[in-house]
């Protein structure tokens, strides 16, 4: 199925659905406000969706349970292996109640739902405390409208079975939840999920050169996102190898600091039958869970523009370890801590053959001087020859932000054609506009942008792309390309008669005039002086014990087409035009 037909589904019954979910709220006027609907509807429906999916083996599991309490089986890995196998699901629950049987007891409605919600296993359990799902139970029993929330997610309209929605739908339903938990919060919905057509393109990126190889052997593969959100980036890359081969096996991992959306995530991959525990809680940056773990994909879109001042102890205690941790090639600045996941993924990535996708705005390219962290960040991943490509989306395309955005594609497996180069493609013109906006998310890519950004990446050459309103370009740089040498200039002091003012037999600086240069590594150092500063200052010289290296990526420039300027004689004629247009205008409105 072309991927923009997946997205389509969100638009029609997905949405229905998720709209039928939320009417539930109305329930809730009174006792919760309108930004608070969410910490009820979302547990309530991850509640639902297990209810459902368990029905078929309920017997089953009750008599499963029945035996081993008869048979006093206590070791809890004996008692949960069984158990699971009896539900078929890597959980279950042991309570004689379900949401139906709960609805035909409403006199006790209280102590059979808190009966029924014991009954789950461990890992549901903790999807439930992060939820903080306790404290609103108590809250809906004190504003008896408990039995009410369980009769309409018992009704027809919430079905959530997994025969009657598949876990790709389900996970588009939480999206569209979340985003409404979001948006009646006031808080930007982009800040828990990347919209589909993003994430589709970073699978097409990170597949594309393995793709032929999935086709024929399958794969065997580990899968990171280290700010998962939803998990749906995980859930994409899945979805996107099994279309390629079926037989292609890919094993997610994950961490995520916002406990609502982390069960989520969680609750998603139990229904799935993946590794539910490989779902972490938990700061990436201050209390990794994945440390000395290596990674075949890594796909991620991290904060940017958050400062990192709550875990910058624990950042900068493991910065002291060097390159045996995560953060040896440098810190950024303490506003904007997304360098410092761009390291945690490379730190992550399978030697000689890892490959990650990350979303980073502008300021990894080019902010921060030479010596800075950001600018050793950039030199760190540059030289040591990770950087494979780097593409820029078109504005408008996410839900919280309008500014410019960029997939950085970093490898430890760069095909020999690649080696010592990094691409650039400017994809900022391939976009087509949605009809109705959600935040800020004005456009979208479509099958032919993918299709468009991706061969050009795999072709990897200078080249300009164009297919109607869709237009893409490459460029190719050697490494080096990207790096500079900041040369510290000083002019000295004169005397009278204009003669440098010499200490031990050297020239002495005016402070006042010092400058700076900077020199491409591409240029020798001394010719470049040579040429552009002493035709202009004969007295200057270099204090090269002062050299820093920098690197930055000038994307902009690179690809800034001139436009010139109209000529005056065309402005002239057209404002010529305009004062007699206007001239007719006001002669018919005053009736001359």
């Amino acid at each position: 199925m072309a991927i923009n037909e997946l997205q389509k589904q969100t638009n029609t019954n997905i949405q229905e659905k998720a709209n039928l979910i939320w009417e539930i709220a109305t329930h809730l006027v009174g006792l919760y406000k309108p930004h608070e609907y969410g910490k009820v509807i979302l547990p309530m429906t991850v509640l639902k969706r297990f209810d459902d999916a368990l029905a078929p083996t309920k017997e089953r599991v009750l008599e499963a349970s029945e035996t081993l309490h008869l048979n006093n089986y206590n070791d809890s890995a004996i008692r949960d292996g069984a158990l699971c196998r009896a539900s078929g699901y890597s959980f279950y629950n042991t309570s004689k109640f379900d949401f139906a049987r709960l609805l035909a007891d409403p006199e006790n409605i209280e102590v059979n739902f808190y009966d029924y919600i014991k009954g789950y296993s461990d890992n549901v359990k903790d999807i439930l405390e992060n939820f903080k799902f306790a404290d609103e139970v108590k809250n809906m029993v004190k504003g008896k409208v408990l039995y009410v929330v369980i009769q309409e997610f018992n009704s027809k309209k919430a079905d959530m079975s997994p025969d009657k929605i598949t876990s790709a739908d389900m996970g588009y339903i939480f999206e569209e939840l979340i985003r409404k938990f979001s948006e009646s919060y006031n808080e930007e919905a982009g800040a828990h999920f990347t919209s589909r057509d993003i994430i589709y393109l970073m699978t097409e990126l990170l597949v594309s050169p393995e793709r032929d190889d999935i086709v024929k052997n399958g794969c065997f593969k580990m899968a990171y996102d280290m700010a998962m959100g939803t998990s749906q980036m995980l859930g994409c890359l899945t979805e996107r190898l099994k279309e390629i081969n079926p037989a292609a096996d890919l094993t997610c991992f994950g961490q995520e600091f916002n406990p609502e959306t982390y069960a989520i995530a969680k609750s998603d991959m139990l229904i799935k039958g993946g590794n539910a525990q490989g779902m972490k809680y938990g700061d990436t940056l201050s209390d990794d869970a994945f440390a000395n773990y290596e990674f075949d994909y890594i796909i991620s879109n991290p904060p940017f523009g958050i400062d990192w001042k709550r875990e910058k102890d624990a950042v900068e205690r493991e910065a002291k370890t060097g390159y045996e941790g995560r953060f040896g090639p440098g810190l950024p600045s303490i506003s904007d801590g997304q360098m410092l996941f761009m390291l945690n993924g490379v730190k992550k990535l399978k030697e000689g053959s890892g490959r990650m996708a990350i979303i980073q705005n502008g300021s990894s390219l080019f902010t921060g001087d030479a010596g800075s962290g950001l600018s050793e960040i950039r030199r760190y991943l540059i030289t040591s020859d990770l950087v494979e490509a780097i593409v820029q989306l078109p504005t408008d395309l996410f839900y919280n932000t309008g500014i410019a955005t960029y997939i950085w594609l970093v490898s430890k497996g760069k095909d020999a054609s690649r080696r010592g180069r990094v691409q650039l493609i400017d994809a900022s013109k391939c976009f087509v506009k949605r009809r109705k906006n959600i935040g800020n998310k004005r456009v979208d890519l479509n099958d032919d942008c993918i299709r468009m950004i991706v061969t050009a990446y795999n072709e990897f050459t200078d080249k300009a792309y164009a297919e109607g309103s869709l237009a893409v370009e490459s460029k190719v740089f050697a490494n080096d390309f990207f790096g500079y040498t900041k040369v510290t200039v000083e002019t000295p002091i004169t005397d009278e008669a204009g003669r440098p003012v010499l200490k031990k037999g050297k020239p002495q600086p005016d402070k006042s005039k010092s400058d700076t240069e900077i020199v491409p590594l591409s240029e020798d150092i001394d010719e470049y002086f040579a040429k552009n500063v002493l035709p202009y200052n004969p007295l200057a010289y270099m204090d090269r014990s002062k050299d820093k290296i920098g690197y930055e990526v000038p994307f902009t420039r690179l690809f800034y087409k001139f436009t010139p300027p109209r000529k005056s004689d065309e402005i002239f004629a057209e404002f010529k035009a305009l004062t007699e247009e206007e001239s007719e205008l006001m002669k018919e409105i005053l009736g001359e």
